[in-house]
């Protein structure tokens, strides 16, 4: 059984097969997933789909006693890490706010202590109403958490607000609450993702093919750790990160600007971001330069040295894309650089690591070096996080 437990509430509302899809990706995360259901909520979804997906039971009926959690709501509460109710309606909402316990799932929220988290789901009507509004508000008051509703099209056919918020953003808040008291907690850090793009004019520019992922699955990583996390991001095709903080760049001189103010207080900085070392001297910003038979001169000028010129934070991690003497260039940039950890990329491989899942890097510090044998972003990015872990002073 996964150490990390939540109780997924689920009320009738229509949004209510989208839940299956939180409850298959919260287990394939690692979470044990205990769901309640309401009995509104079981004429629209089967609770066996629920249980094929947790592999646990679902509980429906406080007086089952063939469930082991069923019979008493607090074995429930007591069970969760955090408790996410999705989707709420605007009764369910209504009743927990003003404290009744009528069914299982309200008799949990009423018994739980740990985190809870409400998605709402609902007609717009239903959710501007004035009782709803003032339900939500002594809710957020008591430090329940929300996630949206969003605005968009409704099952009615109408549009406004009430929408089921997106299923990657209610998991990034709920894995961010379970790792609450992770080994980053109380930690922030800055990290910064993708290719920067210097520009030669409106169309075109200098970039590198840089695809954020290991930056982003860094960003991720360090949230479900506890960290609170700053994600300084070149342009990339990737979903942003639910639960940190999210600032878009372009330029190197961008990035840098961005990343010294985030850094203000950091303890932490991890600069997975390919940024570019040159950057066109003259630059076309208002008009497109024509195609000419003579050819085109493009003078380069250096950027500035991000990692070389933030020294003040106390863990600093670099990244090093090397096509030869992979170690060797790398330890040499660690050393002129301070940096606490190199990541080092070998390009010149058979697999390079250009937009691919995974990775196959070389960790070096100032005591010594291990390679990692390839294996997903997310699993170098929680080694990246251990090295890192280790090397901060106790808090």
């Amino acid at each position: 059984m996964p150490e990390r437990h939540v109780v997924l509430g689920v009320s009738g509302s229509i949004a209510a097969y989208k839940a299956v899809d939180l409850a298959s990706q919260l287990t394939q995360a690692g979470v044990a997933v205990h769901v309640v259901m309401t009995e509104s909520a079981t004429k629209l979804v089967a609770p066996a789909s629920f249980r094929a997906i947790t592999g646990l039971p679902v509980s429906t009926d406080p007086f089952e006693l063939t469930n082991p959690f069923a019979i008493e709501h607090v074995s429930l509460a007591d069970v969760a890490n955090v408790f996410v109710v999705a989707p709420a309606t605007a009764n369910l909402i209504a009743k927990v706010a003003c404290g009744i316990a009528d069914d299982l799932l309200t008799c949990t929220a009423l018994a739980t202590r740990a985190p809870i988290l409400v998605v709402p789901a609902m007609h717009t009507a239903m959710w501007e109403h004035p009782a709803t509004q003032v339900n939500v508000e002594t809710l957020i008051s008591r430090g329940v958490g929300f996630v949206g509703p969003e605005t968009g099209r409704l099952a009615s056919g109408g549009w406004g607000a009430g929408r089921f918020a997106r299923v990657e953003e209610i998991l990034g808040r709920t894995l961010a609450l379970l790792g609450r008291n992770g080994d980053l907690a109380g930690r922030k850090m800055v990290i910064t993702a993708g290719g920067t793009r210097e520009p030669i004019d409106p169309v075109r520019y200098v970039g590198n093919r840089s695809s954020g992922k290991m930056g982003h699955a860094l960003a991720e990583a360090a949230r479900d750790r506890g960290a609170t996390v700053t994600l300084v991001s070149a342009e990339t095709d990737l979903r942003l990160p639910a639960g940190v903080e999210f600032v878009s760049v372009s330029t190197a001189a961008q990035m840098y600007d961005a990343t010294k103010a985030a850094c203000d207080g950091a303890d932490v900085l991890v600069m997975a971001a390919a940024v570019a070392d040159y950057a066109p001297e003259q630059k076309a910003l208002t008009h497109k330069l024509k195609k000419s038979s003579d050819g085109l001169v493009v003078r380069l000028t250096p950027t500035i040295d991000i990692l070389a010129s933030l020294r003040d934070v106390p863990v600093r991690v670099g990244f090093a894309a090397e096509s030869e003497n992979l170690v060797e260039n790398a330890r040499a940039k660690l050393h002129a650089k301070g940096l606490d950890l190199v990541v080092a990329n070998d390009i010149g491989g058979p697999n390079p690591p250009f937009g691919s899942d995974e990775s196959e890097v070389v960790l070096i510090t100032p005591d010594g070096e291990e390679r990692l044998e390839r294996q997903s972003k997310r699993a170098v990015a929680e080694r990246i996080l251990d090295r890192v872990a280790a090397r901060l002073e106790p808090s």
